[in-house]
C-alpha cells in the first residue's frame, strides 16, 4: 500500500505559509533543490487543496517555472494530482494543468482507495487544512518536514486543531548546510 506523505517547509514556530499565504520566507538553494527533485523522483501521485493547486498550477506550467527548473517542473506536470476541493468544480475553472482529479470531500474510504492503488508513495504539499483533516483521520503515513531557522511570528499553522494525540516515530533526520533541518516521522500507531 502506498503511503501519504507531508512534505512541507515549516518555521520554527509550525506555520508552513505567512498570515497572507506567503512562502518568500522559504530557505531554499541548490542543496534544498536537489533534495527536492530527489524527493519528487520517488513520488507517484501529488496531492494538493485548492490553493496549493492553484498557486503550483500557476507556476509548473509556465515557461518561467520550466526554465528555472526543468526537470521538477516535468516531473510536477507529469504526475498525477490530486486536489481536493469542496469549490473547484471542474479543473477548467482554474489554471490548466494535465492529470488532475478533483474530489469534493475527505471520504476515509475515497482515501484508503487511493492508497490502494498500485504506483509510488503521494506527497502533500501546502494545504494545511487538508493535511489537518487527514491528518485528524489518522490518513498520513509520514511528515517530511524542513524546519527552517526563523521564528515567523505570524502565519498559517501547520497542525492546527487536531483532537486526538498522534504518536510518531522519528525515523530519519538530515542538517543541510543553509540551516534547515528535516525532521522524518512515521506515525507510530
Amino acid at each position: 500500500m502506498r503511503k501519504i506523505i507531508v512534505f512541507n517547509f515549516v518555521s520554527v514556530d509550525g506555520h508552513f505559509a505567512g498570515s497572507e499565504g506567503e512562502i518568500d520566507w522559504h530557505n531554499y538553494d541548490e542543496e534544498m533543490g536537489e533534495y527536492s527533485l530527489e524527493q519528487l523522483k520517488s513520488l507517484g501521485a501529488l496531492i494538493f487543496g485548492k490553493t496549493t493547486y492553484e498557486l503550483m498550477a500557476s507556476y509548473w506550467p509556465t515557461a518561467d517555472g520550466i526554465e528555472s527548473e526543468p526537470e521538477v517542473a516535468e516531473i510536477m506536470n507529469t504526475l498525477p494530482k490530486i486536489v481536493f476541493s469542496g469549490t473547484l468544480t471542474d479543473v477548467e475553472d482554474g489554471p490548466v494543468w494535465k492529470n488532475v482529479t478533483v474530489l469534493h470531500e475527505i471520504q476515509p474510504e475515497s482515501v484508503l482507495t487511493l492508497k490502494a492503488q498500485a504506483g509510488g508513495d503521494m506527497a502533500l504539499f501546502g494545504s494545511g487544512t487538508i493535511v489537518q483533516q487527514l491528518t485528524h483521520l489518522g490518513l498520513i503515513d509520514e511528515y517530511r518536514l524542513i524546519i527552517n531557522p526563523l521564528i515567523l511570528g505570524d502565519g498559517k499553522p501547520l497542525l492546527w486543531d487536531i483532537k486526538h494525540t498522534r504518536k510518531l516515530r522519528l525515523i530519519r533526520t538530515r542538517v543541510f548546510q543553509n540551516g534547515n533541518v528535516l525532521l522524518c516521522y512515521q506515525s507510530a500507531g
